[in-house]
């Protein structure tokens, strides 16, 4: 996030919760399986409790999970679990106390603890941490070593995520390959490919031969995934996207607004899955806002 922080929008410009319900009623209908509430930070927006179990209560009922930087989810995992979440993802790029503070300017690694903690205790599964390698400040081998760790002490799922640009191209400031983590795995013992978690995403996993650790590895950068991608991404506003990167949208929110049925909200997944970019028209194209506003 900006150091200054964002410009809010008024109320009226962002979707109420049966909006959103409106349009994952007709997702689930056209053969949409899967639904993650992400943000920004989605435990910050009151009464999020009450979209999960709206989006449980569907027909068919969809796998409902939910990525958050951790800092409320010891407070709700219990509640959300009981009205109908079934996974999480816990965004968290280092476990040092003061790295973290710095890395999310003011934020308390303790709480982020205590989240996972209250996640697997309310019978969240799987748990999995994503941690995003920045040169130069959470790269070291110590860092990778604390989460191989993390994953020994708890039964979470680490995965380690390539920093991409936000034109999607390499940034070589920040910039770390997912082989420097595949070496340090060959320094403990050397790792073998292997059946990752449930969830059905982009990453790759390895089990540590010598640990039984599974570390997964996300590389949006030296390994792409586009052909396989078949992500939609409906931002707060209303706009559905086809890719993080591509500044295309579709304007959802005008559709619900002038009480669109099935049919009309189907054709406008159907034209945003058309205009799914490929590698070679994602390079080089940033997105028309911050990856904040999207739900990256």
């Amino acid at each position: 996030m900006p150091e200054g922080g964002v410009p809010h929008l008024p109320h009226s410009e962002i979707l109420t919760y049966e909006e959103m319900l409106r349009f994952a009623s007709a997702a689930t209908a056209a053969g949409i399986g899967k639904i993650r509430l992400t943000g920004g930070e989605p435990l910050v927006r009151r009464g999020v409790e009450d979209l999960v179990r709206g989006l449980a209560s569907l027909s068919p009922r969809p796998d409902i999970s939910l990525t958050t930087n951790g800092q409320f989810l010891g407070k709700f995992a219990k509640l959300l679990r009981s009205r109908g979440l079934r996974r999480v993802n816990v965004s968290v790029d280092t476990l040092d106390p003061r790295n973290y503070r710095e890395l999310t300017r003011g934020g308390n690694l303790e709480d982020v603890l205590e989240g996972i903690a209250a996640a697997l205790a309310a019978g969240l599964r799987p748990v999995k941490v994503n941690a995003v390698l920045l040169k130069g400040i959470n790269d070291s081998e110590r860092e990778v070593f604390s989460f191989i760790e993390l994953s020994r002490r708890l039964p979470v799922f680490v995965r380690f995520i390539e920093y991409m640009s936000p034109c999607g191209s390499l940034d070589e400031t920040f910039f770390v390959p997912a082989d420097f983590v595949r070496g340090i795995l060959e320094e403990l013992g050397g790792a073998e490919p292997c059946a990752g978690p449930e969830g059905g995403g982009p990453a790759t996993y390895l089990r540590l031969r010598r640990h039984g650790v599974t570390v997964g590895l996300i590389s949006p950068v030296t390994s792409h995934f586009c052909e396989s991608c078949n992500r939609l991404r409906l931002t707060a506003d209303g706009k559905l996207r086809s890719c993080l990167l591509s500044p295309t949208e579709v304007d959802v929110k005008e559709l619900l607004r002038k009480g669109a049925g099935n049919d009309r909200l189907i054709e406008a997944m159907r034209r945003c899955l058309r205009d799914k970019p490929n590698r070679r028209t994602m390079e080089g194209a940033g997105p028309n806002r911050l990856m904040s506003g999207i739900g990256g």
